[in-house]
């Protein structure tokens, strides 16, 4: 029976006490299921570098880290599969997706259709751009300190503002899902200072003309820089996939 717990208490917590009705929450405040909390727990590691490409992920490990049922596990492991994030393999179990190289070729594809156009337009007064010059400002903070997995989180930031100029969150909540696979091919490069030390000054180069007013040659500097970034990466991709 204590085995079941953890699954009564999530039915519980969704059934309103007696002779109360249910709350109701505001529709700018939308309720996560617990599902969602959990899938969001999960992304916050990939983020952070903490799950990186291949890693098994335990489902009675994670139950117990996590507090939840397996029932609710494995909901969430069928949400992040379908997209992308997680993979499962019979008689084997659930793992962090391993990217290929035409999966690289096409999120930078997508990155250049995305952000170019929105760095092109974007006014430099924008709140977006005080969050460019931010995260180039944290990415130099973290070189200092040798944290290359906070230079990582910070070129994310860096490249996320810039999809934010175009003010659109459908774009900005699609581009989250690029960022997501975006880190998946940092893990498996395993080098974050090879990867992300050569771009810092790039951002700051980007940020600073589009700061005095000139978009369009911002853009083109964005989107040369991530022409130069992709066959950086295709080139480390090739060498670790030879070693493996």
């Amino acid at each position: 029976m204590a085995a079941r717990k953890p699954q009564m208490d999530e039915a519980k917590a969704s059934i309103p006490a007696a002779g109360k009705a249910p709350s109701v929450s505001r529709a700018s405040e939308p309720v996560q299921t617990l599902a969602e909390t959990v899938a969001a727990r999960i992304r916050e590691q990939v983020i952070s570098g903490r799950l990186t490409p291949g890693s098994h992920l335990s489902e009675q490990t994670l139950s117990e880290e996590l507090q939840v049922s397996r029932n609710t596990l494995r909901e969430v492991f069928r949400m992040l599969t379908k997209e992308g994030l997680l993979r499962y393999e019979a008689n084997r179990g659930v793992f962090v997706s391993t990217p290929s190289m035409s999966t690289i070729i096409d999120i930078y594809r997508v990155r250049r259709f995305i952000e170019c156009p929105a760095l092109a337009h974007a006014h430099p007064r924008h709140p977006g751009v005080s969050r460019m010059r931010a995260a180039v400002e944290e990415a130099r903070r973290c070189r200092e300190a040798k944290d290359w997995l906070g230079v990582g989180s910070a070129d994310i930031a860096f490249h996320a503002a810039i999809v934010e100029l175009a003010d659109s969150p459908r774009m900005s909540s699609f581009y989250a899902q690029i960022a997501l696979e975006l880190r998946l091919v940092f893990g498996l490069l395993q080098d974050p200072e090879f990867l992300h030390g050569p771009f810092i000054d790039q951002n700051f180069e980007i940020v600073t003309e589009l700061e005095a007013g000139r978009a369009v040659a911002a853009s083109e500097l964005l989107e040369a820089y991530l022409l130069r970034a992709e066959r950086f990466i295709l080139g480390a991709y090739a060498r670790v996939t030879a070693e493996t």
